[in-house]
């Protein structure tokens, strides 16, 4: 199929492309692509106006301040994948860029496309939860952030308003007690998960604490697991998977049922304790 017609704009500036997108109510906001044309192809999006921010300065950079490492949302995946000050102080993030589609689509896709679109089977979404990061957003009264607890509200559905954009994510940048694990299950790799679980924690000696569980693809957002969390901080593995019966109510879709995704996010739990008991590299 063809998308159906649009008029198409180019920002030079954040504020060209806040004042684009204020104007036109029906408009999107075009960077990687990866996922927006495909929707355009198949007409589940009909924009009016495409405003191109990918010549907007300023928005690829990466910066550590205030013990906070942030990611310019124009940064591309493959950028990020690269990058040694991800690797050192955002090693979550570096650990999920491979699972993520394949070289093609990380060439070209965006952080902040994929935190915007909020695709519950993407991976960069549960990571910010599960590092409890925060995302930047611009809009018509200024600049203000939204803790990615907060920022996913259901299917495809976040913060954002449409004269909003997101120009940066915010990480806590890690420190030597802080352990990560990171674990999906899909029928190939760069396929969509099936279920996958990105995890942060603090060593504190032989045990776990401040455990954070963000499952992606069992849910219509990330979903944390609270009762799982709450026993792995207790040292309990087998107690964290008996607690997502309760955590986790993961809907039927085409690729798992919700008792196969259940059992799988089982399995991704104790692969990801064990990870999370591992000395930083």
């Amino acid at each position: 199929m063809k998308p159906a017609a649009f008029a198409y704009a180019r920002a030079e500036s954040l504020d060209h492309a806040l004042a684009l997108i204020g104007g036109e109510p029906d408009a999107r906001i075009l960077a990687g692509g990866q996922s927006l044309i495909a929707t355009l192809n198949m007409r589940l999006s009909e924009p009016r106006l495409l405003v191109d921010i990918n010549r907007v300065p300023g928005l690829d950079g990466i910066a550590r301040r205030d013990g906070f490492l942030e990611l310019g949302a124009l940064m591309r995946h493959a950028q990020a994948e690269r990058s040694p000050d991800i690797a050192a102080h955002a090693p979550l993030i570096a650990k999920a860029m491979p699972h993520i589609g394949h070289p093609a689509i990380r060439n070209r896709g965006t952080i902040g496309g994929s935190i915007a679109f909020g695709d519950p089977a993407a991976e960069l979404p549960a990571c910010l939860v599960a590092l409890g990061g925060e995302i930047v957003i611009a809009g018509p009264t200024g600049e203000r952030a939204i803790k990615a607890d907060d920022f996913y509200r259901g299917l495809f559905e976040t913060a954002l308003t449409s004269r909003d954009m997101v120009t940066a994510i915010r990480v806590p940048a890690a420190t030597a007690d802080m352990r990560i694990g990171f674990a999906e299950l899909a029928r190939r790799h760069g396929d969509y998960a099936i279920a996958g679980l990105a995890a942060t924690a603090r060593a504190n000696g032989k045990t776990l604490t401040d455990v954070r569980l963000a499952f992606f693809s069992v849910g219509v957002t990330p979903v944390r697991a609270h009762g799982a969390e709450a026993a792995l901080a207790g040292g309990d593995v087998e107690a964290a998977v008996a607690a997502l019966a309760r955590d986790l109510d993961p809907p039927d879709d085409v690729q798992a049922t919700s008792a196969v995704k259940r059992r799988l996010a089982g399995v991704l739990t104790r692969r990801v304790a064990k990870q999370l008991m591992e000395p930083r590299a």
